[in-house]
């Protein structure tokens, strides 16, 4: 399923614009599913979703794969798409878990 929370053809990493408000195209962006492991198909399935740069998904400090602190903040941004896009879904019950 396409992205609820990011346009894929905009071209800019999704970290990269939440953190620090750089909108800059980049090349190969990586897709990332805000929820992991177990979750990583109900991610797919409701479209919980982004296109991170490389630095942003694997190799850096703010790395969504190292860092908690920033996946738990995504989390809580897929979170807010989900209720936002889904409202007539119960997002504890699909997900077990509340990150906001």
């Amino acid at each position: 399923m396409k992205s609820i929370m990011q346009n894929k053809e905009d071209g800019y990493c999704y970290l990269c614009a939440l953190l620090h408000q750089d909108y800059q195209r980049r090349n190969n962006l990586e897709e990332h599913h805000v929820f992991m492991g177990p979750n990583r198909q109900v991610s797919e399935r409701y479209g919980l979703k982004v296109y991170l740069c490389h630095e942003h998904h694997l190799d850096n400090p703010e790395a969504v794969h190292v860092n908690y602190e920033i996946c738990r903040i995504l989390q809580s941004e897929g979170q807010k798409a989900f209720m936002k896009h889904y409202p007539d879904k119960d997002f504890m019950k699909i997900f077990g878990k509340n990150y906001l």
